[in-house]
């Protein structure tokens, strides 16, 4: 089997168990959370839910559109988050299936999900049963709503992410740097070859 495929096969495992488990945790808390708040909070932790998704989605098209020789350039005169910043762009395709894949994806199911547990608390409030007539008009809206605030959210991410690249991802090195400074974890590695 080609070597290639091989490291495709395994990150491809990698990024899937990484998801299931991601998954399960941001399912559990987000539900734990919602249920102990009142809907008003609930439909807040909807939208941070959504903005999670959009944000990770813009840092995953920036790593896709950045350059990689301004980098170069900064880590030589030793700037900090100049060396993750090369990492990043280097492995972009990983830190884009990341950031848009799992991020993102999550985001978007778990979201889904923050939306009915609201819809129910909603029509819990005015007496109406599951699978009443006022609970499916909110979970249309409310489904409505956050399809329309994910997909818009991430349109005005993609064109920031490609316009601004060099100064995102730049900034997420910065973010990477101080992380492996003060909290010694590592996001990625720069022992790769150039691209």
């Amino acid at each position: 089997m080609d070597n290639k495929l091989k490291k495709s096969l395994k990150f491809s495992f990698t990024i899937a168990v990484i998801t299931f488990v991601l998954a399960a945790i941001f399912s559990v808390i987000s539900s734990s959370l919602l249920n102990d708040v009142i809907w008003i909070a609930g439909l807040i932790i909807v939208l941070i839910i959504v903005l999670i998704g959009v944000f990770f989605d813009m840092l995953g098209i920036a790593a896709t559109a950045a350059d990689e020789k301004p980098f170069h350039a900064m880590a030589a005169e030793k700037v900090s988050g100049a060396k993750q910043a090369v990492a990043i762009t280097r492995n972009a395709d990983r830190f884009a299936s990341f950031c848009n894949d799992v991020i993102g994806d999550i985001s978007g199911i778990v979201s889904g999900t923050a939306s009915a547990i609201v819809v129910l608390q909603i029509a819990r409030i005015f007496g109406d049963g599951e699978g009443s007539s006022l609970q499916l008009v909110l979970s249309t809206i409310l489904t409505s709503l956050v399809a329309a605030l994910t997909v818009g959210g991430k349109a005005v991410g993609k064109t920031l992410a490609i316009h601004s690249s060099t100064t995102i991802i730049f900034t997420v090195g910065k973010i990477a740097a101080w992380m492996e400074d003060h909290l010694k974890i590592t996001i990625l590695s720069n022992n790769t070859k150039k691209r």
